[in-house]
């Protein structure tokens, strides 16, 4: 297989800010598989630096992976996957992005879109979630919750100076609104036990990683005194952290750019549920073709947080997508995306 890789920036509508800080552009990394016969796969990874990539590693990534493509068989998903991970550990965005190209590949290549293939029903793709970012003002913020008025699940990064206030806010302009929290790691242990009346009060139904990665007692902790269930993100990067995890948290975040690949999401996915876990899949700043690969396993999901595209101001690919918050798929091959 040849691999070809094409950094792409992509702007968001409204600056995106979260508790570590915001930009409205993003470089991503469009990649594409073509075998001899000319069939082509297509994949997107979105880096981040919290993860210690940039689009810029991830080239360099990408050409490190390339020999194993150029000899590798296509169909021999598990085997390149395994691979690739011997070649160069970690770089999960990078390693992703394959892995998206390789089963756009295989499902195109038998005609079905990949959550046919996978077996699951499409129907049963929960809603997801639209993010309302860190905003510098009320009346900033009060106008993107207003323009989010089609989405039926808000997601709130809070972490700010000014979070019980962005509470108030946002219950006020979405009344109705299922509200969910994420403060990215933000906050101290003691900080979220002060919060949890605050998010009680306006009816927030999820608590997504309100401590640092590592302070997994301070977790426990938060998750015993905690009348809304705690989710964890950044604490959960692949299948092997999850038992861990028993006891601390009530769910998890699976994201494809920390796990590296379909196939250690859909791992993640048994092995959570094997524990008992809540089961949710989020999403970095991505165009659609990053956001579709993610979106052809959610009917195994519990909740979805796949609004990465839609919070674009130019997103260059079309295909499965969250019109009013339902993440939606259709019958067309493979991840059913193409070029704007």
């Amino acid at each position: 297989m040849h691999l070809h890789a094409e950094i792409l920036t992509l702007h968001t509508t409204h600056p995106f800010v979260i508790a570590r800080g915001g930009f409205s552009a993003y470089r991503v990394v469009w990649v594409r598989l073509r075998d001899a016969d000319g069939a082509e796969g297509w994949g997107e990874a979105s880096p981040s630096k919290f993860y210690g990539e940039t689009a810029d590693s991830v080239m360099a990534a990408l050409a490190m992976f390339a020999p194993v493509l150029e000899q590798a068989d296509a169909w021999s998903i598990e085997a390149i996957e395994r691979e690739l991970e011997r070649v160069l550990r970690w770089n999960a965005a990078a390693r992703c992005a394959i892995s998206a190209a390789l089963h756009d590949l295989a499902a195109k290549r038998l005609g079905v879109p990949l959550w046919k293939l996978w077996g699951l029903d499409a129907a049963a793709a929960p809603r997801s979630s639209f993010t309302i970012g860190i905003a510098p003002d009320a009346e900033t913020l009060r106008a993107r919750v207003r323009d989010a008025a089609a989405y039926p699940i808000l997601k709130i990064k809070l972490g700010s100076s000014w979070d019980r206030e962005v509470l108030r806010i946002v219950r006020e302009e979405a009344p109705l609104a299922t509200l969910r929290v994420d403060a990215n790691a933000a906050w101290t242990a003691k900080q979220a036990l002060g919060m949890l009346q605050a998010l009680s009060d306006v009816g927030v139904d999820m608590l997504e990683q309100p401590l640092p990665p590592h302070d997994l007692e301070g977790l426990r902790f938060v998750r015993d005194r905690s009348p809304i269930p705690v989710v964890a993100d950044e604490s959960c990067l692949v299948a092997t952290d999850i038992p861990k995890l028993v006891g601390v948290v009530d769910g998890i975040n699976i994201k494809l750019a920390k796990c590296g690949s379909l196939r250690e999401a859909l791992r993640m996915i048994a092995v959570a549920r094997a524990h008992g876990f809540r089961v949710m899949c989020g999403c970095m700043i991505e165009s659609t073709l990053g956001i579709a690969a993610a979106a052809h396993f959610s009917p195994l999901l519990d909740d979805a947080d796949l609004d990465g595209a839609a919070l674009l101001c130019d997103d260059p690919f079309t295909g499965p997508g969250i019109p009013g918050g339902q993440v939606t798929l259709s019958d067309a091959p493979g991840l059913g995306v193409q070029r704007r």
